[in-house]
């Protein structure tokens, strides 16, 4: 099981890495300021998740790993080109997570799967946005008018997360 949840500790920080590079990607693009703030933060919050499974393997009595991770993708074609990989990354994690909850209950691990469950509620949350957003561009198509209002619309989602929920 440590060794599964240290292989999970690597990927989220290989997805940490590959939203930082989309990020940058997207910042040397003129005028996609929400689109870029969204990458970032999604590195931030993927670093999050990785941090969150190396501590639960120490509390437990294990050895959590910082990873060595490959080189992210640097280029891409377009945004929905971002867009379209930010969906496959995220059902890659998710499809994983699957595979440790599996393992814990095969192992007995109840502590584990326990924890897991956190990840699996994320992970759907992960999906629906990541497929919404990329829905929302295929809509636009080529349109750049629509590429604006949907960095806007991206901006306004982030602030709105942001903001106290009454």
């Amino acid at each position: 099981m440590e060794a599964a949840l240290n292989q999970q500790v690597a990927m989220e920080a290989e997805s940490s890495m590959t939203y930082l590079s989309m990020a940058s990607w997207v910042e040397n693009q003129p005028g996609l300021d929400g689109i870029t703030a969204f990458f970032y933060e999604q590195s931030d919050e993927e670093r999050v998740h990785m941090l969150k499974l190396l501590k639960f393997i120490n509390e437990r009595g294990g050895h959590g790993i910082s990873p060595g991770i490959p080189q992210p993708r640097l280029d891409f074609a377009s945004v929905t080109d971002i867009f379209d990989h930010f969906v496959h990354s995220e059902l890659k994690v998710s499809a994983s997570i699957h595979e440790l909850v599996a393992l814990s209950l095969e192992e007995k691990d109840f502590a584990t799967h326990n924890f897991l469950q956190w990840y699996v509620t994320e992970q759907m949350e992960e999906e629906k946005l990541a497929r919404d957003l990329r829905d929302k561009l295929s809509l636009i198509g080529g349109d750049k008018s629509g590429l604006y209002l949907f960095d806007r619309d991206i901006n306004n989602l982030r602030a709105a997360e942001a903001s106290p929920k009454a």
